[in-house]
């Protein structure tokens, strides 16, 4: 409790999809503060890790930041399992530089798996700056389409695509954008989700000479800039994905180095996710 205002309370839940949850939390200097493109870390529990989110929403007047999150590890699984009343350890924030809205003209937004609820306010914050915004959303399947009605809410033109054909277009939101960008007068594109997708979309781009704005999900420990885990290099330079990002000129990331340091600990977070579901 700060100046005797509630903090870190969960005040909504709710499964978006099979293991894709959605959490309103109570937090009002966070949101007060909180920005388009920014994200919180936070921690279950006193021994528990802290794990980045990026923010899927936030309410100044109700003091609430809204994450979405996928159960892929050990902290995502526990935090699965906390009620509406629950408490979170730590939760801090905003933590990142915000995007970069102004008005560009017809712009294209692409958000992959959980990654549509990150490029959300994203897509709300251009269109509210007068922006045409075409938004490609997409997921493995039809039940894992997370937040389409939102995303019609700010946009122009809504593709879905999903990779086994069951709703929408089949195939990846790659090819979808690729098939914008030829119909399109494209100014400026922003892509969320899984690494290697945002690596390939930068592909898609490069020959459109379109700006291409990635969201890196760095393996981060203290968000300050101080330990380095977060280290990515950008044009040959050497940058921190916490305070100098998460946003990036996808053109400029060096890809192969970003995808080699995401793996850096997949096998103890492998073990670590396998010890807890023998514990549950």
């Amino acid at each position: 409790m700060i100046g005797g205002i509630l903090t870190n309370r969960i005040i909504y839940k709710k499964e978006l999809a099979p293991g894709i949850f959605l959490m309103d939390v109570e937090a009002p200097l966070v949101a007060e503060k909180a920005r388009a493109g920014q994200f919180v870390i936070l921690m279950t529990g006193e021994k528990g890790e802290r794990i980045p989110i990026t923010i899927a929403d936030y309410d100044p007047k109700r003091g609430t930041v809204r994450m979405v999150f996928q159960v892929v590890g050990k902290t995502t699984a526990e935090l699965s399992t906390m009620k509406v009343g629950d408490t979170l350890y730590s939760f801090v924030g905003p933590l990142g530089r915000p995007s970069k809205i102004d008005k560009y003209g017809t712009v294209a937004v692409v958000g992959g798996g959980t990654g549509v609820a990150s490029i959300y306010p994203i897509a709300r914050a251009l269109n509210e700056a007068g922006n045409r915004v075409i938004s490609i959303i997409g997921a493995k399947t039809r039940n894992l389409v997370i937040m389409e009605e939102e995303m019609r809410s700010v946009s122009a033109k809504v593709v879905v695509t999903t990779d086994d054909g069951s709703y929408g277009k089949r195939g990846f939101v790659t090819e979808a954008l690729r098939e914008v960008l030829k119909e399109e007068d494209v100014k400026k594109v922003w892509v969320v989700g899984p690494a290697i997708m945002m690596k390939v979309a930068c592909d898609v781009t490069r020959p459109y000479n379109v700006e291409t704005i990635v969201s890196l999900n760095a393996i981060m420990v203290d968000g300050t800039g101080m330990c380095g885990t977060c280290r990515v290099t950008v044009s040959g330079k050497t940058k921190f994905t916490c305070v100098d990002g998460p946003e990036f000129d996808g053109h400029s990331v060096d890809w192969d180095e970003f995808l080699n340091r995401l793996n850096r600990y997949r096998a103890q977070e492998q073990l670590a996710f396998e010890l807890h579901k023998r514990r549950s």
